[in-house]
């Protein structure tokens, strides 16, 4: 079994695996505790076991892993091998190839890698379905009671639309158009509530030299878009749409989508495009932080990502939601959350689950929320305060949540969502491609996906 895999993973992996950022690789293991939980599936100690944790640091940092590892062996017994770093997919990469797999891999979906993916569409991922009713280790919970309602039941999290889950909701962000508050306070310009408006401080900004919109990676789009979506069309034109129906990208809905983006690309800061990459997208950022640019859609790990960088005179974190097609219509903010899963080749697949269960302890939530990584867990907003509560109170101030992606399907050769549909947004602000080309482009793999849907 493990041949087979290492013979499959050797495919996935000639993709070039391109990853953010660059940061050495943390590796150690934690000190054996004496005390066992009583969990799911297991009952016997688990002092003699060693689990393999992969997990990518961001800019919540890899100190907040060791802690909740550590807290694992003192509540389980079973060690945990750590390894974190911001290029995960190169690290981890040349092993996977020969057959040596992590337990637990920490790594979304929608980076430039695709890793995740490949494992998605190579069947490669273990089914976790059984997590959900595991007793949470250390508590009377199960996994299942704690989860927020809806995060595991997202092509994110069931990507066969099987009714089994494979990847665990993890770290959520209510993604939106991130600006600064304190430029908008001293022009005297509103928050955009409808396109039309925000087409209007466009045109008053750029009076100013200021450009209206500008974004890290063609990635972030992915939330951008699917909010979108939701906004054009509803929750109806969305599962249609992620999921290739034939000729819904020829409806009203689809290009109400097509001609905002094309006509946002005309609002974009143009220095936009030549640093929108995983080496220097805080630049882009940076255009914000320095009334360069008004928006730019974002998550919440924004903030700390960007905590050192300089910024204008008066600087304040703003969020919206994305403005309404119409006036009086639904706004929505996407929920964006990353993944942990178990790759099917994996070796010790039952501790492995222990501690994915162990992840929504209120000890591990903690732990997490200290570094500013929410996990989607019942309840836990009411504890936060500053930027956070502001962020995660969205959905407080009329905002809809939008959740869920495009479905999977089969691996096709050159063929990505985000190959597809967000990476042209580069060269519609360069000016290099048409809103009809890009459509074209989007109308002819649609076909492909929906004719290879897993």
């Amino acid at each position: 079994m493990k041949k087979l895999l290492a013979l499959a993973m050797a495919a996935c992996m000639a993709l070039s695996l391109a990853a953010c950022g660059g940061a050495g690789t943390t590796s150690a293991s934690t000190a054996s505790g004496s005390s066992t939980a009583e969990n799911a599936g297991s009952e016997a100690t688990a002092e003699d076991v060693t689990i393999k944790v992969a997990a990518i640091e961001t800019a919540y940092g890899s100190e907040m892993w060791q802690k909740v590892a550590d807290a694992f062996t003192e509540q389980t017994g079973i060690k945990v091998e750590l390894t974190t770093d911001k290029n995960l997919e190169d690290v981890i990469g040349p092993s996977m190839q020969g057959g040596d797999y992590p337990d637990v891999i920490h790594l979304a979906t929608g980076r430039e890698a695709a890793l995740t993916e490949q494992f998605i569409k190579g069947n490669l991922i273990a089914d976790i379905t059984d997590v959900l009713d595991m007793t949470v280790p250390g508590e009377t919970a199960k996994v299942s009671d704690k989860i927020a309602g809806g995060f595991t039941d997202t092509s994110l999290t069931n990507p066969y639309n099987d009714g089994k889950t494979y990847l665990a909701p993890m770290f959520y962000s209510p993604c939106g158009l991130f600006y600064n508050a304190g430029l908008l306070e001293e022009k005297g310009w509103e928050v955009p509530t409808t396109w039309d408006e925000m087409w209007e401080l466009g045109d008053k900004a750029k009076a100013e030299g200021i450009w209206l919109f500008t974004y890290p990676t063609t990635g972030y789009f992915d939330a951008f878009f699917y909010a979108l979506m939701y906004s054009a069309g509803g929750p109806e034109f969305f599962e249609k749409a992620t999921h290739y129906e034939e000729g819904i990208w020829d409806t009203p809905e689809a290009q109400t989508c097509f001609d905002i983006v094309a006509k946002l690309a005309t609002y974009t800061n143009p220095i936009t495009p030549a640093q929108a990459n995983d080496q220097d997208f805080t630049q882009n950022q940076q255009l914000v932080l320095d009334n360069k640019a008004i928006f730019m859609p974002n998550g919440t790990w924004i903030v700390g990502e960007m905590a050192e960088a300089p910024r204008a005179d008066g600087f304040q974190w703003g969020m919206t939601a994305l403005p309404a097609v119409t006036e009086g219509g639904d706004r929505y903010s996407y929920t964006w959350f990353e993944q942990c899963w178990i790759p099917s080749g994996a070796e010790n697949q039952d501790a492995a689950k222990q501690f994915i269960a162990y992840l929504y302890s209120d000890t591990a939530c903690k732990i997490f929320a200290e570094s500013g990584a929410i996990q989607p867990v019942l309840g836990i907003a009411d504890d936060l305060e500053g930027d956070n509560k502001l962020f995660y109170s969205i959905y407080d101030n009329g905002a809809k949540a939008a959740m869920g992606n495009f479905a999977a399907f089969e691996a096709i050769p050159g063929v990505e969502v985000r190959t597809v549909f967000f990476d042209p947004v580069n060269s519609l602000v360069e000016g290099t491609e048409t809103e009809e080309q890009w459509i074209e482009g989007i109308k002819s793999a649609n076909d492909q996906m929906r004719a290879n849907l897993k």
